[in-house]
């Protein structure tokens, strides 16, 4: 029950990018290095193919591409970006984690990058500016910090009674410090008692369940975060052998079991970074293209865990919904 369309809109370019071609191909190659796994993000790399064959490039036939995982591995991604920018590829897109664009970064100041960002770039020190960023680097930015708030305001919607809330997130990851600020000041607007829950690695997820068992919360929260978002499954069991109403940062994990999710459609945002490759391909500058922003956010929502719950909502809440699955 999709309702709403995702606009995108390009930047456009008056100027010529130099491209590098690979060694090993007459194509001009794309190095796509994710931060998660193949596992779990393939129907995105599908999503970005799409985005770039509606800039006329198809792989194989006038594109190639040098796709990457770093299955989560985080201490890995600057030294697979040293490597991946030695194989001199046209583009570079960096996605799966806000440390993919930093590492791109570092590791180039010439070979053009696209990447998908939750942190704002700018308070990373990612660009200068989101409008215009004026050097090698352009692609997506969610803003992760208020997409968090605003989760906290529908799960008060949906749980008018809940007390306590358990947020969880990533230290590690660049943007944590803002994302935490800013959801324990929506947690404290809306009368929530609020606790931090980190985890940086597969074994703190558990850790920060077990916690839970000695002080239970009426209800939790999980960032925008790659780590996390590539976890989904073992957070989604987590929530479930615990009875935890539980809202998300991706349409994956309600479809996974989860109760809520509210979230951009990971694939339009895909599909704009490969737009934005193939414009890049076509000659335009990345510091020409502003950082996009999305602008369809979707409210998923899991009938059959609400059920499992216990849970009802007002016919007014599920109206918003953009999908329910029953």
């Amino acid at each position: 029950m999709n309702r709403r369309g995702f606009v995108t809109v390009l930047g456009g370019a008056a100027a010529t990018w130099p491209l590098r071609g690979h060694a090993q191909t007459a194509l001009p190659v794309i190095g796509y290095l994710s931060g998660r796994s193949k596992a779990t993000d393939d129907h995105l790399v599908s999503a970005f193919r799409k985005g770039l064959q509606e800039m006329g490039y198809v792989e194989g036939r006038n594109v190639a591409m040098d796709i990457r995982w770093a299955d989560g591995h985080f201490d890995r991604v600057p030294a697979m970006m040293a490597e991946l920018v030695e194989t001199r590829p046209a583009v570079i897109v960096a996605v799966g984690g806000n440390q993919l664009g930093l590492a791109a970064k570092a590791a180039t100041s010439t070979i053009p990058v696209v990447f998908i960002n939750g942190a704002d770039p700018v308070a990373i020190g990612l660009v200068t500016s989101l409008g215009r960023p004026e050097a090698n680097l352009t692609g997506m930015t969610l803003l992760a910090a208020a997409l968090d708030a605003k989760r906290l305001e529908l799960l008060r919607e949906m749980m008018p009674a809940a007390r306590s809330l358990a947020f969880l997130f990533n230290p590690s990851n660049p943007g944590a410090a803002t994302q935490r600020s800013e959801s324990e000041a929506a947690a404290k607007t809306l009368r929530f008692d609020f606790r931090i829950l980190e985890a940086r690695n597969e074994a703190e997820i558990d850790q920060a369940f077990e916690t839970l068992k000695a002080t239970p919360v009426d209800a939790l929260a999980v960032t925008v975060d790659a780590f996390l978002i590539g976890q989904r499954k073992r957070i989604v069991a987590a929530t479930a052998a615990r009875g935890l109403p539980a809202i998300f940062p991706a349409r994956e994990f309600t479809a996974a079991g989860g109760l809520a999710s509210y979230a951009p459609p990971w694939e339009g945002v895909y599909e704009g970074a490969g737009r934005y490759a193939g414009r890049i391909l076509k000659g335009a500058r990345p510091g020409d293209l502003p950082v996009q922003r999305p602008t369809r956010f979707e409210l998923v929502v899991n009938l059959k865990t609400a059920k499992a719950l216990g849970l009802t909502f007002p016919p007014a809440f599920l109206g918003r919904a953009d999908e329910l699955i029953e």
